[in-house]
């Protein structure tokens, strides 16, 4: 009994630090998005298209993140999207949490994605060098 109490304890404790290692890190990604969730089609730079809910509290952060990033930096536009009000795409995208943030090119392809709040300074770099591609 003891044993399965301890590999119960050790698969929980290595499920929780993998889940905390990828929480908010962007990561490489690809794909296009499906016609019509930007406002006014591809991005002249990049867009912070940020997938939402109305009880997600992280995802406050991170809306106060991208903000701040598309206020600071040009050619940066921050998109909310109401995951609840955009099924298909949230299903077409394989968005399974929220908040999702993905950093999309001027191209209407999807450069980077991460699930929960980014770290500002990565956020930052990040959109840097999709600026520049």
């Amino acid at each position: 009994m003891t044993y399965v109490v301890l590999a119960v304890l050790a698969a929980a404790t290595v499920a929780g630090l993998v889940y905390r290692a990828r929480y908010g890190r962007l990561r490489v990604s690809g794909g296009d998005l499906p016609p019509g969730l930007l406002p006014d089609g591809p991005p002249a730079g990049v867009t912070l298209l940020h997938f939402t809910s109305a009880t997600c509290a992280p995802c406050r952060q991170v809306r106060a993140v991208c903000a701040d990033l598309a206020k600071d930096v040009s050619g940066v536009l921050h998109v909310e999207v109401d995951a609840d009000e955009h099924l298909d795409a949230v299903k077409g995208l394989d968005i399974w949490r929220l908040p999702t943030l993905l950093v999309v090119d001027r191209g209407g392809r999807i450069a980077r994605r991460t699930v929960g709040v980014p770290d500002r300074a990565d956020l930052r770099r990040t959109v840097t060098e999709v600026l520049a591609a």
